[in-house]
């Protein structure tokens, strides 16, 4: 390091950046977790500055030449923000980028950037570094030409300064003109239409900026006083944040897209990113010392290019930026779907059960069908096309009848707890409310799988009854009766992983109906289906708006019925096509082919086989709920960036409610009153 350091006091190393790059290079830690190893680098090159000025003048001598001699502009405003191109685009040039690096140009400081920060992981020992050493090390160097007369030191601040304000101008004059633009962009206008007034905070912030920035060049330029700060300014970011929150609210109503949620992310970093340059400039025309506050936000602005340069290839960080705002949009429509699947009332709750009732005896005829499909030996494509056709049909007139699957209802139920979840301070939600909502869910789940089983059991007996009746054979043969039971045995088959396979295709059906939902409002789905007449003239008006409405408020749970049962049929054809252990255990669906086996043994069964396939079913139904669950509330929390930190005291607070009324788990009140 001393040898490095001398070098660059000897002037030979002139504004090449390469030598700042080893000197970098010096401080780097051999891993970088280890930052107790790179504050200590830190430390021995203070030391070595410390103790000979000429190397401090030299060091200093050099970097400001350094970064006099290339554009920083693009480093403000383009490192860490999102480009302009979208994210499509931005995926695929970042995918680019990671196989093949662009070309570097030396006139930029961001460019330059990837030759001093060469390794990705440079941000982490960056940051491990305490602050106070930083700012030591800053001061060192700052104060490095004692060798020079005061005069001229002087002078040398003065035109490093100047050049750095003006720098950051330029940089806020083309954040400014950015917000100004994307504020006026159809897609936020279409969401928001008052962004097309004279007055929109984003224009407006335009004219104070450029108000700002005269005053600033005049005191640059003739050493006046300052004549005005950016209070005004900086009201009309946070006016322009308060309308971007007020967009967001309305998207949640009328639908997002893609290219929505990444302009909204890209306008919302790029205010932020002009807030922070604002809160660094001193226009004082005198180089007065920075205060310890404004020196500490400069810091933690440099560590913070610093990390977004070393992750701008990131697919994560793009992933990050858009998904969890895409996904509350998604969720939003599950949340307020789940409200339909919660049981306050006796009423409610007999509906539930009604409705759930329903859906057995329809499932039941689908295990039928399936088992009549699979005689026919089919290729696997086309078997599995059939039983997609099969179960994504029977889901969507159940749909369509408004009855209710039990292994449906975790995915809706899981957005309504996260949104009851979601509060500014995670310490202002009310635990014991909270539970009272878990047992409603709960209860409702018991009534609704109940209501499966209670009909689907009865069904598929009557049907194999029906078939032996008719035709004096046995839905299924004996053997395949007995491949049946062995299906549904957790001890003795795959059930249990299958169920739980079954469990992600229910998450991702909610995924899917809650995306379809949201493109429905977005697009304004019954509006373009009025506008097809030919349609009208064949159904009539009156039918032709009633299905342009329906379309737009249940595109959403059709599309979802539709892709649960193409997933259902395909996964086992997709394990056979990959040679891996991969199928689905629905419970009703398993619940049926249980009964159709143990009618075409006629009832020769063991207690022993009917207590393991008894466990099987309750196994396989845990499964499908508690995955789809655990997954719905994961992504419905993360998009709403709810951290809940009082599980402990939500769990004392069910089991009290458990040993005080038990019966609330499992029967509804009469009133909704009566449970509070």
């Amino acid at each position: 390091m001393l040898t490095l350091l001398q070098r660059i006091a000897s002037a030979s190393a002139g504004d090449d950046i390469a030598v700042l790059a080893d000197l970098v290079a010096l401080l780097r830690p051999r891993k970088p977790t280890l930052g107790a190893q790179a504050a200590d680098n830190v430390r021995v090159l203070i030391g070595l500055l410390m103790a000979d000025p000429a190397l401090a003048a030299g060091l200093r001598h050099y970097v400001l030449h350094v970064l006099s001699s290339r554009r920083h502009t693009t480093l403000y405003t383009d490192t860490g923000i999102l480009p302009n191109d979208g994210f499509f685009t931005e995926l695929f040039r970042r995918l680019s980028y990671r196989i093949l690096p662009p070309a570097i140009d030396n006139l930029y400081l961001s460019d330059c950037l990837d030759r001093i920060l060469s390794v990705e992981t440079d941000y982490v020992w960056l940051r491990a570094v305490p602050a106070d050493d930083w700012l030591a090390l800053l001061d060192v160097i700052a104060n490095g030409g004692v060798l020079v007369t005061p005069e001229a030191a002087t002078l040398v601040d003065v035109a490093d300064r100047r050049k750095a304000h003006l720098e950051i101008l330029e940089a806020i004059q083309t954040l400014s003109h950015r917000i100004s633009a994307m504020g006026l962009e159809p897609a936020l206008v279409r969401v928001h239409p008052d962004l097309e007034n004279f007055a929109s905070p984003f224009l407006v912030q335009n004219v104070e900026v450029h108000r700002y920035l005269d005053d600033a060049l005049s005191q640059l330029k003739d050493d006046q006083a300052p004549s005005d700060d950016a209070a005004h300014l900086l009201v009309m970011l946070d006016q322009c944040d308060t309308v971007l929150a007020r967009i967001r609210k309305n998207t949640r109503r009328l639908g997002t897209s893609v290219a929505l949620t990444y302009l909204m992310v890209r306008l919302a970093q790029n205010i932020e990113r002009l807030r922070r340059l604002l809160s660094l400039l001193d226009l004082t025309p005198v180089p007065a010392p920075w205060t310890d506050s404004r020196r500490r936000r400069a810091l933690a602005f440099a560590l913070d290019l610093a990390e977004a340069h070393n992750r701008k290839y990131k697919l994560r960080e793009l992933f990050a930026a858009n998904i969890d705002l895409l996904a509350r949009n998604v969720t939003e429509n599950a949340s307020q779907t789940g409200e339909h699947y919660i049981a306050d009332t006796r009423k409610e709750y007999l509906a539930m059960l009604r409705s759930s009732a329903g859906a057995g005896v329809i499932i039941g005829f689908m295990a039928l069908i399936k088992l009549l499909t699979a005689t026919l030996r089919s290729a696997p494509l086309v078997e599995a096309f059939l039983f997609s056709l099969n179960y994504s049909l029977g889901f969507m007139l159940i749909h369509l009848l408004h009855f209710t699957v039990a292994t449906k209802q975790p995915a809706m139920t899981a957005a309504r707890i996260a949104a009851d979840l979601h509060t500014p301070d995670s310490r202002m939600v009310d635990v014991d409310s909270l539970a009272g909502l878990i047992v409603k869910v709960l209860r409702t789940q018991f009534v609704a799988v109940l209501g499966n089983l209670a009909t689907v059991f009865p069904t598929a007996m009557a049907i194999g009854w029906v078939t032996h009746y008719v035709t004096g054979q046995h839905l299924v043969s004996h053997e395949k009766a007995l491949h049946m039971l062995h299906d549904v045995n957790p001890f003795a088959s795959m059930a249990i992983l299958y169920a739980a396979i079954a469990g992600v295709c229910l998450f991702l059906a909610g995924l899917i109906s809650g995306y379809f939902d949201n493109r429905a409002m977005y697009t304004h789905m019954a509006q373009r289906v009025l506008r097809l007449h030919g349609l009208q003239r064949l159904v009539g008006p009156a039918r032709h708006l009633r299905m342009a409405n329906y379309l737009e408020h249940d595109l959403g749970g059709l599309m979802g019925n539709f892709f649960f049962g193409i997933l259902l049929a395909f996964m086992s054809t997709f394990g056979d096509l990959l040679g891996l252990p991969i199928d689905v255990r629905h419970v009703t669906l398993s619940s049926a082919n249980l009964a159709i086996a143990v009618f075409a043994l006629d009832f020769k069964v063991t207690w022993q086989v009917l207590a393991f396939s008894g466990a099987g079913i309750l196994c396989i139904g845990t499964a499908n709920l508690l995955v789809s669950f655990s997954l719905a509330l994961m992504v419905a929390m993360r998009s709403r960036q709810v951290r809940f930190r009082k599980g402990w005291m939500l769990v004392k607070a069910l089991l009290s409610h458990l040993w005080h009324r038990p019966q609330d788990f499992f029967i509804a009140p009469k009133t909704q009153a009566s449970t509070q």
